[in-house]
């Protein structure tokens, strides 16, 4: 009896790992699975907000296929500069830096999976990328170069592992970075005046919501923050089937370490409480404080739950 035709179809392959993960591993299990899934979460919601899809993970390993190897890239040079931006926000020792290379060609398809070479030359440039660099194919070049988008630097003809023929690859960066470091990609200035230890509990805090507005007041309160593709992504995701709140009004937070501490532990008494008089005396106390917007928001969904509104104090 004759097997099945296999599907297949000509794709952008995004393949990725983690540069030096087994000595991460070793040095510190917990702490760098930690952030292993903390990366994954802004690296998964950038593939699916640029319309990739998933189709294998493995340890620190990630492989997508995407219909447009534009969208392949500017994927890839988002992550980068998101995972930059958030190895800004912990130590040295707990950063992670993905390598991350493309190539477009044809695969197989079997169960969800892709197979083929095109799938093994995409690992290989991947291998050949600096630690929070981007390698691509000729063929990528060759569908990119003429966009302006992008500068190439030629790496020459490759003999890599398992592949008969040298592949010819190439270094990729936005073409407003030539002369800049590849490794890790710059990130975008992020606003001053308000101490990084607020953006990530803000993140924490809503960060697997069901409610898109609190996303938007994620955005609005830092519009070029760590996460804030990825609150883009999952915002623009959970309004396909609700209706958006409108945004709370922002306003900066005092910056003095010791108020810091202070107004971080009151919210974390609060955040997870069901209780409005919680963010009702949050708010009283901090009618402007780096976390009003969250709170606005949590007494919204209280209120609607209890079939009534709550005046919340400002």
């Amino acid at each position: 009896m004759e097997a099945p035709r296999l599907e297949r179809r000509l794709v952008a392959i995004l393949a990725a790992d983690v540069e030096g993960y087994s000595r991460h591993m070793e040095h510190d299990e917990a702490g760098t699975l930690a952030t292993l899934s903390n990366h994954r979460l802004i690296f998964d919601g950038l593939i699916v907000s640029h319309q990739g899809r998933i189709t294998n993970t493995a340890g620190d390993s990630v492989l997508a296929e995407f219909q447009s190897v534009v969208d392949a890239v500017d994927c890839a040079m988002r992550v980068q500069d998101g995972l930059a931006a958030a190895n800004e926000m912990i130590d040295d020792a707990q950063r992670l830096h993905f390598r991350i290379g493309i190539n477009v060609g044809d695969v197989m398809v079997k169960d969800g999976d892709i197979f083929g070479d095109g799938v093994n030359i995409a690992a290989r440039l991947e291998s050949l990328a600096q630690a929070g660099g981007i390698c691509v194919s000729r063929g990528v070049r060759d569908h990119l170069r003429k966009m302006g988008q992008y500068a190439f630097e030629d790496l020459g003809e490759q003999t890599v592992k398992n592949i008969a023929q040298p592949i010819r690859a190439f270094r990729v960066r936005k073409a407003t970075d030539v002369g800049h470091p590849v490794s890790p990609l710059p990130a975008e200035p992020k606003p001053t005046g308000e101490p990084p230890e607020f953006e990530l509990a803000f993140w924490e805090a809503m960060k697997d919501s069901e409610d898109p507005g609190e996303f938007a007041a994620y955005l609005e309160k830092y519009p070029t923050g760590a996460f804030a593709t990825l609150a883009e992504a999952r915002r623009h995701s959970l309004l396909e089937t609700q209706d958006e709140p409108p945004p709370s009004h922002l306003a900066q937070a005092v910056a003095d370490p010791e108020q810091v501490a202070i107004e971080l532990a009151f919210w974390d008494s609060v955040k997870d409480s069901d209780n409005p008089a919680m963010y009702e005396a949050y708010l009283e106390r901090y009618p402007e404080g780096a976390f009003s917007p969250l709170a606005q928001v949590r007494l919204e969904e209280l209120g609607e739950s209890d079939g009534q509104g709550v005046n919340a104090p400002r």
